[in-house]
């Protein structure tokens, strides 16, 4: 099978339902100050932002004070991360229905790459902790290369690692970087109303919208021929 078609997709929030090892690490990490725990309704859409907007978020919810990008935030920044490594595969899942998803979407010729903002190693190692590395021609992260998304490079590099041309290429995401980017480099953008926005998901001027995972793979193959 002639495999020169490609989907990337981001991974949190899309792909991986991860705020069940996020949330957690992010409150073993603010109650070296005290802070109280926080749900993952309190951190709301802020869980797709990135470690600093949810200790961010952890402050504000209880009426901390908190110097943004000050020294304590930096120190439960390091210590979010060592937390969440360590604790990074304990609860994930994979979205219901994405590797069957997966699996139909190889079947169909499709080759599949992930790209995150998430640090590249962090992304590695969760995948590989489900066991599912070997599906992906391609894995990038945040930090793999000068630009990330929203910057469309992020996605264009992701393609030219897999030797495929943006043309050929669907986007897969549930926010509005994802969006961004792939608007930008002029690949196809499908939404998934189930991660993690903080726009709703109508607005996000995606080509289109699903609901489950089990709609992927006849609306990819509208765009890529």
């Amino acid at each position: 099978m002639d495999k020169n078609k490609l989907v990337i997709f981001d991974l949190d929030g899309t792909l991986v339902d991860s705020h069940r090892d996020l949330v957690p690490a992010l409150n073993r990490a603010t109650e070296s100050e005290g802070v109280p725990p926080i749900s993952k309704e309190d951190v709301g859409h802020v869980v797709g932002q990135g470690a600093m907007r949810m200790i961010e978020r952890a402050y504000q919810f209880h009426d901390r004070e908190l110097e943004v990008g000050g020294t304590i935030h930096k120190r439960l920044l390091d210590e979010f991360l060592i937390q969440y490594e360590n604790h990074i595969a304990d609860e994930t899942v994979f979205y219901d229905g994405a590797l069957e998803s997966l699996d139909t979407l190889a079947q169909q010729g499709w080759l599949l790459a992930v790209c995150t903002n998430k640090y590249e190693h962090l992304a590695r190692k969760l995948i590989d902790a489900l066991g599912e590395t070997s599906r992906f021609s391609a894995i990038t992260g945040g930090d793999t290369f000068s630009t990330k998304k929203p910057d469309p490079e992020h996605l264009v590099q992701t393609a030219a690692l897999v030797k495929i041309a943006c043309e050929r290429c669907v986007m897969v995401g549930d926010s509005i970087n994802d969006t961004a980017a792939a608007k930008s480099a002029g690949i196809p953008v499908v939404a998934v109303d189930f991660g993690y926005s903080d726009v709703p998901v109508p607005e996000l001027n995606a080509n289109r919208i699903i609901s489950h995972f089990d709609e992927l793979a006849a609306i990819a193959d509208e765009f890529v021929q």
